[in-house]
Formats: C-alpha cells, structure tokens, sequence
C-alpha cells in the first residue's frame, strides 16, 4: 500500500469526521432490517458527508472554496445531530449512543468553527441565540 498522504488526511477534522462516521455506521448495522429504511439511509449519507465535504474542499484551489466546503460539512454534521435526536426518541439508538454521537458531532463542530475562523484570520465571532437577535 502506497504510503502518501493526501493534504486533507492530515487534519485532525477530518480524521474525526471519519471516526463519526464509522460509529454511526456501526450503530445502523445493528439496527433491525426492514424498519425506517429512508432515515438509515438519510443518517449514513449525513454521518459520511463531512468528511468528504473536508476532502473535497482541501483539495480545491482557493481558500475561499475550502472554507465554502467547511460549511457544507458543518451542516451535514448539524444533520448528523438532528437525525440522532430522531433515532434517540424512536428507541433506535439508546441514550449512551446517541450521547456518544452527540459529544462526536459536537466535537467536529468545534473543530470546524476554529479552521474557519483560522482561514478567515479572524477570531471567533459570536454567533447569537437569544430569541429577539434572531427575528430582528
């Protein structure tokens, strides 16, 4: 097997966008088959995303792009989150699971937040959820 590393295969983002997706994949092989068919195949689609929305976009040409593909992962991983709240309250996935995607998923995110603002060469913005900043 070749031993070159591709560009992307160094970030620690992306080798945990990997570890999610092998979890939750793991978790929906031991699911009963026949059952919720669409919302497996929307959680593997979700699970796997982010990585190779991170693959992708390190391997465009400008910074600007690579940060565009950062936000897609971002978002599939916010699928990723929102799915398993789905499967945590359907019984798919008990509460150690879903616990576990979870503190995944949100490690991902931090992770993604702080390579963009990197990127942007800019430190953290605060991102507001007071119901009156929102609507206004």
């Amino acid at each position: 097997m070749s031993e070159y590393v591709f560009p992307f295969e160094k970030l620690e983002v992306y080798q945990l966008a990997l570890d999610l997706a092998d979890y939750v994949l793991g978790l929906l092989d031991t699911l009963p088959q026949g059952r919720h068919l669409r919302l497996i195949s929307q959680m593997e689609v979700a699970a796997v995303s982010p990585a190779q929305n991170i693959a992708e976009g390190k391997g465009r040409q400008y910074k600007k792009e690579f940060i565009q593909f950062l936000h897609i992962a971002q978002g599939s991983v916010y699928e990723v989150v929102t799915l398993n709240a789905v499967f945590k309250r359907r019984k798919l996935f008990d509460e150690n699971e879903a616990g576990e995607v979870r503190n995944r998923c949100e490690q991902i995110d931090r992770k993604l937040n702080g390579l963009i603002n990197s990127l942007h060469g800019s430190k953290a913005r605060p991102f507001s959820t007071r119901t009156e900043d929102v609507l206004s």
